[in-house]
């Protein structure tokens, strides 16, 4: 991600990953700091292969960072957290967004206007 903020391809990706409920509350409850699966799991109140399937979306995302840590007992144990992002929707920014889209065959930039 640049400083002026996501492309439109980042965008999409991060905004799909957000539109769901659970992926939501994943994030608020990351936000209150990192966590291993399990507990996140009793947390939040879901399976763990559910939790799996969202956090690795997030994770794609770019939202959270998973690490994979060594417990006291040798036990692998995969640790989440909130990335280091700043998302501000505005107008102007999805301006700036869209011109970055890619579309098919790499082609930078929306899409031509269809003619009619």
């Amino acid at each position: 991600m640049t400083k002026a903020g996501p492309s439109g391809d980042e965008l999409v990706v991060m905004l799909a990953a957000l539109a769901n409920p659970l992926r939501m509350r994943i994030v608020a409850t990351l936000a209150g700091g990192r966590d291993y699966v399990s507990h996140l799991a009793r947390e939040i109140g879901v399976s763990r292969p559910l939790l799996h399937m969202h956090l690795q979306r997030l994770e794609a995302a770019g939202l959270i960072v998973g690490t994979l840590e060594l417990s006291s007992d040798g036990k692998a144990m995969k640790y989440y957290e909130i990335a280091d992002f700043d998302l501000h929707l505005t107008a102007s920014a999805l301006v700036e967004a869209v011109t970055t889209l890619t579309r098919p065959g790499s082609e930078k930039g929306p899409a031509p206007e269809e003619q009619s």
